[in-house]
């Protein structure tokens, strides 16, 4: 019965392909409808009638009364909308925001949820994503069973009547379809359990008694659950417990550094691993082909794109480009306005066009998550292509790191110090800093320049934690579940300062 429920499931959802078809032609003219539709929402909100949207005709009026904003200079109009004010942002009730604390930022955000970003984007990306990945693979067996996702939690405001706030994820959950939650595992209402030490038990119970045959969430508090599920259950790889697992949809990090240990725990060459760029802000992209992880721009869900490019960003220089202007293999920050309520937001990830026809991006790392202390301008995208590569060498496999620079004085040059917690430890830390070090200086120009005869940086620092260091710490700054990430690069030490104080 459950074969013949998923023919018909996976049949009809192919039907609808013709969608990702359109997304990859159109996306030029799509924006084009999106923008003069969120024009139209906005001009008689509170935001709309401040900006005189009413006089906008076209993309040059909007970045002529628009300014760009950050999260906190955007934050007043939020606020009001947490309180329970209505049209402030956008014209339609605002009853979720997905909070959410980002890798930044020691404070959390609220993002405004409305009706039209849950169900026009959200949950319809998520739903092309499937549709994507079963026309890819026809013979898939994805509803003959179950979905494990990971879920945060919700709360009601204690404040405003109506407003909930939560993650992303539990907002997803409590919103999506019934007959969606008959293929999920764990139940909902385990999902959304607030405290992790107390839903992990909880998960474990429910999921090993199911046939899961996807995982979606973000890969480091995934290994984390799939790992305690090895223990209970005695089994020596994943596939012991699940058999029929065939798809590990993954985001909100880079997977680069555990491709090796979830090829360990799921040792089959049927197993696919597919890119997903999902954030409380909205379903970006997802990767749509077997051959690349590079990941289609989702560009007809209800989101306004335009782009900084890297070099000039922050500077007097600064200026943007929409989507018909991008380049490939430039470096931007990305700028949104949404179906939800946000006006030319700088969220704050940085993004590189792999292709315009169709538009196909990588996310390269954060605008504030990098390290440029000597102009070497390091990126996350440079530094965990460099793990991979020093992991492959050395037989490691990486849960959890961060870097930081240590500062120059009168004595010694500067250098980028490495905090690194190994799953599988490198057969010679040596040959893993020389191999990090040696590719970093293939991927990345500026760096190899400081790195000439030591004179700027020297050598990296890297120290092997124990495992589990990084969880507590994340646990003592109450950053725990899918929503937070550990802070791959900084261009402080702040944060690997207060891992250095844990060590002693």
């Amino acid at each position: 019965m459950k074969h013949i429920l998923n023919s018909i499931i996976s049949s009809y959802l192919r039907t609808q392909y013709s969608r990702i078809e359109h997304i990859r032609c159109f996306a030029v003219k799509d924006q084009e409808d999106i923008f003069q539709n969120l024009i139209a929402c906005g001009k008689d909100t509170v935001f709309g009638i401040e900006h005189h949207f009413s006089n906008i005709k076209n993309y040059e009026d909007f970045i002529k009364q628009t300014p760009l904003r950050t999260y906190e200079e955007l934050f007043p109009y939020i606020e009001k909308c947490l309180k329970g004010e209505k049209n402030v942002l956008w014209n339609t009730p605002i009853h979720h925001f997905s909070k959410s604390s980002g890798t930044t930022n020691a404070q959390s955000k609220y993002i405004p949820i409305s009706q039209q970003s849950l169900f026009q984007d959200h949950i319809q990306a998520a739903r092309d994503l499937v549709v994507n990945y079963l026309s890819l693979y026809p013979k898939s067996k994805l509803f003959t069973g179950k979905a494990l996702r990971l879920g945060g939690s919700l709360s009601p405001s204690t404040t405003t009547k109506g407003i909930v706030t939560g993650d992303l994820s539990a907002i997803l959950m409590t919103n999506t379809p019934s007959w969606v939650d008959i293929y999920s595992t764990p139940k909902c209402s385990t999902a959304v359990i607030a405290d992790w030490n107390e839903k992990l038990p909880k998960m474990i119970a429910e999921v090993t008694k199911a046939d899961v045959t996807s995982l979606s969430g973000v890969p480091s508090w995934m290994l984390v659950m799939l790992q305690k599920a090895l223990e209970e259950t005695g089994k020596e790889n994943l596939l012991e417990i699940w058999p029929h697992l065939e798809l590990f949809m993954h985001g909100g990090i880079s997977f680069s550094p555990y491709q090796q240990i979830y090829k360990k725990l799921i040792p089959s060459d049927q197993m696919h691993y597919y890119e997903v760029y999902n954030a409380s802000e909205g379903f970006f992209a997802f990767q749509d082909t077997k051959e690349s992880k590079d990941m289609l721009l989702m560009t007809n869900h209800g989101i306004f794109y335009e782009f900084i490019p890297m070099n000039v960003f922050g500077t007097e220089h600064q200026h943007i480009v929409p989507l018909c202007d991008v380049k490939k293999d430039v470096n931007y920050a990305m700028v949104i306005s949404t179906n939800g309520g946000l006006w030319r937001y700088i969220i704050g990830d940085t993004v590189r066009f792999t292709s315009v026809k169709p538009y196909r991006i990588v996310i390269t790392g954060r605008t504030k998550q990098y390290i440029n202390t000597f102009g070497e301008e390091l990126m996350v995208e440079n530094a965990d292509r460099a793990l991979r590569k020093a992991c492959e060498a050395t037989s490691a496999t990486i849960n959890e790191y961060t870097a930081a620079p240590v500062y120059m004085d009168s004595k010694t040059s500067g250098a980028h110090e490495w905090m690194i917690e190994f799953s599988t430890p490198p057969t010679s830390i040596e040959a893993f800093t020389h191999m990090l070090d040696e590719t970093l200086k293939e991927l990345n120009s500026d760096y190899r320049a400081k790195r000439y005869c030591d004179v700027t940086l020297r050598t990296p620092i890297i120290h092997v934690v124990e495992k589990g260091l990084f969880f507590n710490w994340m646990e003592k700054r109450g950053k725990i579940g899918g929503q937070n990430k550990v802070p791959r690069l900084s261009n402080d030490r702040t944060y690997i300062e207060a891992l250095l104080e844990m060590i002693k």
